[in-house]
């Protein structure tokens, strides 16, 4: 396991490269955060970015959308892949919201993985984006470069990784580091060719040390 220094200068190395710990999905009200998480599930978020403004201006509320047919709102995110599916989750999760949370977005991660294509993954993000509670957002960066990095034992397994992140990544700094992941990955920790040569963390990553 690292030390605790070893994981401090990770984070802050981090900070340095990705100052702006933001999510990548657009939104402006809590729910429409959720359902864009649903939508990048196989599909990119620069794809789920340009879908959701025509599908949040056709169905600008939660009653819209918790009327809406799925074929509808299928029509609107068909460019997402598997549409059908869906488009019946964000419907049906419309219709929980207003029902039982009062058209609110839960702030449990057993309320928020009992609504309709929910998981753990998605409900961290929203409890860590909207709530900012300690979150820890296990997507395939976060679980390749901590594996990488020696956070964790290189499990594949979400929920196995996100435990173990819980020991080592305090929580106040939880959801921002897992947003980096998903920077870093994109810009130096790629899947196939990453460029070890170029990463700042290289020094306290057991996988550069190698190369």
């Amino acid at each position: 396991m690292k030390s605790k220094a070893a994981v401090k200068r990770i984070i802050e190395a981090l900070k340095e490269l990705y100052p702006d710990a933001l999510c990548s999905l657009q939104y402006d009200k809590d729910y429409e955060l959720l359902f864009a998480v649903r939508l990048s599930a196989q599909c990119t978020d620069a794809r789920v970015n340009m879908v959701t403004p025509s599908l949040f201006a056709r169905f600008p509320t939660l009653e819209s959308f918790a009327a809406a047919s799925y074929e509808d709102v299928g029509e609107e995110i068909r460019s997402c892949g598997f549409y059908n599916t869906k488009a019946k989750d964000l419907v049906e999760c419309a219709k929980l919201l207003l029902e039982k949370h009062g058209g609110r977005v839960p702030d449990t991660m057993e309320a928020l993985t009992a609504l309709p294509g929910v998981g753990r993954k998605t409900a961290n993000l929203i409890l860590g984006d909207v709530y900012r509670q300690p979150a820890y957002v296990c997507d395939t960066h976060c679980i390749r470069i901590t594996g990488r990095l020696g956070l964790t034992d290189g499990s594949r397994d979400p929920l196995s990784v996100e435990r173990q992140l819980r020991a080592v990544i305090p929580g106040a700094e939880s959801s921002d580091f897992c947003h980096r992941m998903v920077l870093h990955g994109r810009a130096l920790c790629m899947a196939r060719k990453p460029d070890c040569a170029a990463c700042p963390l290289k020094a306290d990553c057991d996988f550069g040390k190698k190369q």
